[in-house]
């Protein structure tokens, strides 16, 4: 097994510093990249002379971007080195300036990871079946001495990009329309700490920013907001200062967690549900993507609002994909992965928190009240679960089950009529992820109780 096996996930790359993922490791990736980039654009046609190249804050990105950018150079692909930015930064990049680009990041995982998101030019992603397997390949012949550099190496040049991506992010609404709202944001010493007061600097809003300094150790609590326990702080701040809203970013700041102003959190699903009610009032009759997790008041919001909703799997390829393919406005994930068509169909946690600032300006509301008509149902969050044979597994549930209406479009989703549950394998380890809904949380947790006790003894 090749060290790059190990790191190629289902959508990107990922691992601990140094022992999986090293320099020269970067190198040969950046050698798979440039190669796959120039082969993808001869397949439209097209040409591709430069690749785009950012990092997040962690220390050793320095090291891996450039080891990366060197890779690329060595097959005549200029790069373009955009320095210190959130992911959403280089995927702006990417559309604006129509040409591939690779952050460097680890997202929400802890200090000693590091890794690299790819996209093409226009910000379309790269996956496992579109283009990862090739970058490896390819990867793992450089490793081996099999790649010969061009004749002539590309060159580097260095660009700033952030003030053209916060004008770009502030487009997305009617800033004439905001209220002065405080707003306390919680960057988690992650790229939302660059990103996040750049946006914010021309806006009516009273911001408060919490641990700010971009540190890649995370001195104050890991950039994963999913975790309740990680915006504990955010939500104590939020009700001592009486602000209007949170937000917690992850560490590569393109995902949002909202909080409202008696220090509640708000789902993926709710913020989800929220911003496809504002985009279809500006976009009337518009297509909404949703994955199959999120909960049923999304598609429900959508068609109350005009929209047609859409159902998708789980990952950023897919809705982009679908979202190319249906011409849709606005996609959500319940994990609070944001898409937007304008945005060249790329998530941004930032755009995100502008378009519900906007809705709460509008409305006049508090963000508890606009809320509330959005939380129909309970739901019981994503419940792992250990198992030898994950496959298996849901054969012997959907058996189970075998009178309900079920699909596999992304696992086993069973449909209980008022209820229903997704059951489905993760992709990097033996997991089972159970989401399940429900009209209350009694019944949730019945159900939730019955399903797990098939695969749990």
């Amino acid at each position: 097994m090749s060290p790059l096996d190990a790191i190629f996930k289902a959508y990107d790359v990922r691992g601990t510093v140094p022992d999986q993922l090293d320099a020269e490791l970067a190198r040969a990736i950046g050698v798979g990249f440039a190669t796959f980039a120039l082969e993808e654009a001869a397949g439209r046609g097209a040409a591709v002379t430069r690749v785009l190249v950012a990092r997040d804050m962690r220390p050793s990105g320095v090291e891996l971007s450039g080891a990366f950018a060197d890779g690329v150079r060595s097959q005549g692909l200029d790069v373009v080195d955009l320095g210190l930015g959130s992911t959403d930064l280089l995927y702006f990049a990417s559309g604006s300036m129509d040409a591939p680009g690779v952050m460097f990041t680890a997202s929400h995982n802890p200090a000693g990871y590091n890794g690299a998101k790819f996209c093409l030019a226009g910000a379309r992603p790269v996956g496992e079946d579109t283009g990862l397997a090739r970058i490896r390949e390819v990867g793992n012949a450089a490793l081996a001495g099999e790649v010969a550099p061009a004749a002539t190496a590309g060159a580097l040049s260095h660009q700033d990009v952030l003030d053209a991506f916060a004008d770009h992010v502030r487009s997305f609404v009617d800033v004439s329309a905001l209220a002065p709202l405080k707003v306390v944001a919680d960057t988690a010493n992650g790229m939302g700490g660059l990103v996040v007061p750049a946006v914010f600097s021309t806006l009516p809003f009273d911001l408060e920013v919490m641990y700010g300094e971009l540190d890649g150790t995370f001195p104050n609590h890991p950039a994963d907001p999913i975790q309740p326990e990680n915006t504990a702080d955010l939500r104590a701040r939020v009700v001592e200062t009486g602000a209007d809203v949170g937000l917690a970013f992850d560490g590569d700041a393109d995902r949002v967690f909202l909080v409202d102003e008696k220090g509640v959190g708000l789902s993926g699903s709710v913020t989800t549900a929220i911003i496809a009610a504002g985009i279809l009032d500006k976009n009337p009759g518009g297509t909404v993507i949703h994955n199959l997790i999120c909960s049923r008041t999304v598609p429900e919001v959508v068609r109350e609002h005009g929209g047609t909703p859409v159902r998708t799997r789980v990952g950023h390829s897919f809705i982009k994909q679908v979202m190319a393919e249906t011409g849709a406005v606005f996609g959500g994930e319940h994990s609070a992965h944001y898409y937007f068509r304008d945005n060249y169909r790329a998530d941004s946690g930032l755009i995100a928190a502008l378009v519900v600032l906007e809705q709460l300006s509008v409305s006049g509301q508090s963000l508890s009240e606009l809320r509330a008509p959005f939380e129909r149902y309970a739901d019981s969050g994503e419940i792992n679960t250990r198992v030898a044979d994950p496959a298996a597994v849901i054969d012997e549930v959907a058996e189970h089950f075998a009178g309900l209406p079920q699909d596999r479009l992304d696992g086993l989703t069973v449909d209980g009529g008022d209820w229903w549950f997704n059951l489905r394998p993760s992709n990097t380890e033996p997991l089972l992820r159970l989401n399940l809904e429900a009209p209350d949380a009694d019944q949730c947790a019945k159900l939730v109780d019955e399903v797990r006790s098939l695969f749990t003894g």
